[in-house]
């Protein structure tokens, strides 16, 4: 995305007095953020400014309002708020003019707000990758756990079920496990479970918001589409329940490994019927 001593920025402009976000602004923060690879940052710094006029003490007011609306559209998008280092108001940026006639346009170009991403050193970046690369052959499948012994209370992470940044619907690459997964489910007719939903990357146990519907109840929504999917395959309803457990349980590393699904084994019945392979 950049290299080790590159910055990534990004402006957004405001209407005069204004720091609600106009909507064009809107959709092209929006497309930064879905392009912003958050394992390759390390900090993200959110600067806001005015034009000069209005009183110095108002400039840093409206500046500030204007950074923390940014930030909240970032938290809001599955930026995780840990990485975000700085959100100042700067106050206003002195007008240079050219000549009288470049007022408008140059004032219109300093209601702003900048976005400085800071990469993560290169090294770190590739210690990373290696480290999670050397983690992967000692996991188990969670398709291997449901084909095992399982007890009540045990809780199967679906890995490699993968949900596209943001929305409730997983990615293609995770539809052939999803598929295996349902097959063991259906055919496991001696286990009941909880489907949970987690999202990363908010405060206060709030849930996050589904793009696609505008609701904040992402964690729910990604546990129903797994409800619903395992339903169209054949899984009994009677045996499944699906749970959104927002930001709850976060596992402490990473906020992409916080945007998961897992399987929470609430009743076992005495015939375990047997799974084909």
């Amino acid at each position: 995305m950049f290299s080790q001593h590159n910055e990534l920025t990004h402006e957004v402009y405001f209407e005069t007095d204004k720091y609600v976000v106009p909507e064009t602004e809107q959709n092209r923060l929006l497309l930064f953020i879905q392009n912003l690879d958050t394992t390759t940052v390390e900090k993200i710094a959110i600067y806001g400014f005015c034009d000069d006029r209005g009183s110095h003490e108002y400039n840093l007011v409206l500046s500030q309002n204007r950074a923390n609306a940014i930030k909240k559209i970032f938290s809001n998008n599955g930026i995780d708020e840990s990485i975000i280092s700085n959100v100042d108001g700067k106050g206003e940026v002195l007008l240079k003019l050219v000549n009288t006639q470049d007022a408008n346009i140059i004032r219109g170009l300093n209601r702003k707000v900048e976005i400085i991403i800071n990469p993560k050193p290169i090294t770190e970046v590739v210690n990373n990758i290696e480290s999670i690369e050397a983690k992967v052959p000692e996991k188990k499948l969670a398709e291997d756990i449901l084909q095992g012994e399982l007890k009540v209370g045990d809780k199967i992470v679906l890995d490699n079920i993968l949900f596209k940044t943001g929305y409730s619907y997983i990615v293609p690459g995770s539809k052939k496990t999803l598929e295996k997964i349902a097959k063991i489910l259906k055919e496991r007719e001696d286990i009941y479970f909880q489907i949970h939903g987690h999202v990363c990357c908010t405060q206060n146990a709030r849930d996050a918001v589904d793009k696609k519907t505008r609701k904040r109840n992402l964690s729910v929504a990604r546990a129903k589409y797994i409800y619903d999917y395992l339903a169209k395959r054949g899984v009994d309803k009677r045996r499944m329940k699906y749970i959104g457990m927002r930001r709850k349980f976060p596992l402490g590393g990473e906020a992409k490994y916080d945007r998961r699904v897992e399987i929470l084994i609430t009743y076992i019945s005495d015939n375990k019927p047997k799974v084909s392979n």
